[in-house]
């Protein structure tokens, strides 16, 4: 066992156990205890990291953090039992599929003076984390998460895939935001009946003339996630699955031939190094730890969290700036 924070999963599904494993392989802190109500699932992931399993949270007083992982409905209780015993939270996002409750758990963290962290994980992505410090001047910003169904998830695909691009959005482009505009759309049945959405589009206007449009579904055939960023003299794309970047600049185009069939296109292509090769999961508990033994300062962590998640509260609540955010379903 290492000599760092003692820290605690809460949560044994599937981000519970790949939180588990990054916590169990870290030197620099320790898995106590495994916390989740289904023993077949909390007892098999405490035995893989010869820890604890625990049915419900029986004790806070023998830890120093906790990672929250269970289902989004859960959050909100157990990350206000964590920090009123003063307990560092990582928590998965979102950090609550209600706005106003994310704000009570923010302000609570921050007067206890607590440290507090959503999961956006993509900040750690290590192509993210390249082109972050190499924008001049992102004026387009297209996102694109889709997947294949899953009924694991009970909140809708705005709150569980589209803030991971928001958050990236807000993060890129320069300026404050000015307008959303949005349409959802609600086709399986499973969805349809739990008035869950599959489908969410947003654009986002900033102030300074940036537009970003960010597209999450859950009804693809394969997992996509890429984001392109367009300037005025070269175009970025990022893989954030392959964790890879490539740099587009165009230099001519011409017809091929005197009879003018086809298309020819000069494009220089570069493909930068990235400045990290470590876990998208193990950067972020990285951080989480440095926010835990005082490393870091806390606050514009906490700061960082609700942006995004005022984003996908007007996206899934209906209105910004006035206008109607357009809600379509199939029986």
């Amino acid at each position: 066992m290492s000599a760092g924070p003692r820290i605690a999963v809460l949560g044994a599904g599937v981000m519970g156990a790949y939180h588990a494993r990054v916590v169990a392989q870290s030197e620099h802190c320790d898995l106590v205890r495994v916390v989740d109500p289904d023993e077949r699932a909390g007892r098999s992931l405490a035995d893989r990291y010869d820890t604890v399993w625990v049915p419900e949270v029986d004790r806070l007083d023998d830890l120093d953090a906790v990672v929250v992982a269970a289902p989004t409905e859960a959050h909100p209780d157990l990350v206000a039992l964590a920090l009123g015993a003063d307990l560092p939270v990582l928590v998965e996002k979102p950090a609550t599929a209600d706005l106003a409750q994310t704000e009570e758990l923010v302000a609570l963290a921050e007067q206890r003076q607590i440290p507090l962290m959503c999961g956006f994980v993509e900040r750690f992505n290590p192509a993210i984390m390249t082109v972050s410090r190499m924008l001049a001047d992102p004026l387009h910003v297209t996102a694109v998460r889709h997947s294949p169904y899953s009924n694991r998830i009970r909140v809708g695909v705005a709150w569980d895939l589209l803030i991971h691009d928001v958050d990236a959005c807000l993060r890129l482009m320069p300026g404050p935001l000015s307008d959303i505009r949005a349409s959802l759309g609600s086709f399986h049945p499973e969805s349809t009946a739990d008035g869950a959405e599959d489908v969410a589009e947003a654009v986002m206007t900033f102030a300074e003339g940036g537009v970003a449009a960010v597209s999450a579904s859950r009804i693809g055939q394969r997992k996509i996630r890429t984001i392109s960023i367009a300037e005025l003299n070269r175009s970025i794309e990022i893989d954030l699955l392959r964790r890879d970047v490539t740099i587009y600049r165009h230099i001519s185009h011409d017809s091929p031939a005197q009879d003018g069939l086809g298309y020819r296109q000069q494009t220089v292509i570069e493909i930068p190094e990235l400045i990290s090769a470590r876990e998208p999961l193990a950067a972020q508990l990285d951080h989480f730890l440095k926010l835990v033994d005082g490393t870091l300062d806390t606050k514009p962590e906490r700061d960082s969290i609700l942006p995004a998640h005022r984003v996908v509260a007007a996206v899934v609540g209906g209105t910004e700036s006035g206008s109607p955010l357009w809600h379509n379903s199939r029986p």
